[in-house]
C-alpha cells in the first residue's frame, strides 16, 4: 500500500496496521462505545501556539499524533517550550509546528505528520479524506467535493463538514471555493483564506 494510500484510508476509519506509520485513523464505533469513560481520563493532551505569518494557530497533539491546528485555543495544558521535551505530545507539537512554518514560507507542499484524529461522524470523515486528496495550488468546488464523495445533493452538509475540519491547513480545507469562483467560507476568515491560496498560487488572476 503506497503511503498515500495509507493517509487516505485512515481518515476514513481507523485500523491499527496505520499506527505509527503516518496517519492515525480515527475511532470505530466500537471504539467510541468502549472508550466513552477513557477520554475522560485522558491527561496527556498538549497545547502549544504558533506564532506564524497568517497569526497564531493553536495545536493539540497526545502522545499518539496530532489532533487539531485550530484558529482558537483550546482547554489543554499549554506547553511554553516545545524544545524542553523531545518524547510524546511534546515532539508531535514541535513536528507540526516546524512543518506548518515551512509550509507557510513557501518551502513544503506536503506535510508528514503522525496524527491521531478521534473526532468526526463517517460523513465527516469521507470530506476530510477527499480534502486531503486535493493538491497543492488546487481548488475544487463545494459541489465537486460533494460529487466525489457521492453525495451530489448534499453540497451544503459538506459545506458544513468542510468547516468543522479539526486539522485546518494540514488538510487543506482552503482548497475548497464556491463554484462561481468566489472564495467561500473559511473557519480562519476570509483574509486566511485568501492569503494561504496566494501562497500556494492558486487564485484566479
Amino acid at each position: 500500500m503506497k503511503r498515500e494510500d495509507i493517509y487516505f484510508e485512515a481518515l476514513r476509519t481507523r485500523d491499527k496496521r496505520f499506527d505509527g506509520k503516518f496517519f492515525v485513523g480515527v475511532k470505530t464505533k466500537k471504539d467510541e462505545t468502549e472508550g466513552a469513560h477513557s477520554m475522560k481520563k485522558e491527561v496527556n493532551l498538549k497545547q502549544c501556539t504558533l506564532s506564524s505569518t497568517i497569526g497564531p494557530l493553536h495545536l493539540v497533539a497526545s502522545d499518539r499524533g496530532l489532533r487539531g491546528v485550530y484558529w482558537k485555543k483550546q482547554r489543554f495544558a499549554t506547553v511554553e517550550n516545545l524544545a524542553a521535551n523531545s518524547k510524546g505530545a511534546i515532539r508531535h507539537l514541535r513536528e507540526a509546528a516546524a512543518q506548518l512554518e515551512e509550509y507557510l514560507e513557501g518551502r513544503r507542499k506536503k506535510f508528514n505528520l503522525a496524527i491521531d484524529l478521534d473526532v468526526g461522524t463517517e460523513f465527516q470523515r469521507k470530506v476530510w479524506a477527499e480534502l486531503a486528496r486535493i493538491p497543492y495550488g488546487k481548488t475544487i468546488s463545494y459541489a465537486e467535493l460533494a460529487r466525489k464523495i457521492s453525495k451530489e445533493k448534499a453540497v451544503r452538509a459538506v459545506g458544513t463538514a468542510n468547516g468543522r475540519n479539526p486539522l485546518s491547513i494540514i488538510v487543506p480545507c482552503h482548497r475548497v471555493i464556491a463554484s462561481d469562483g468566489s472564495l467561500g467560507g473559511y473557519a480562519g476568515g476570509l483574509r486566511i483564506k485568501t492569503r494561504l491560496l496566494e501562497l500556494e498560487n492558486s487564485l484566479e488572476p
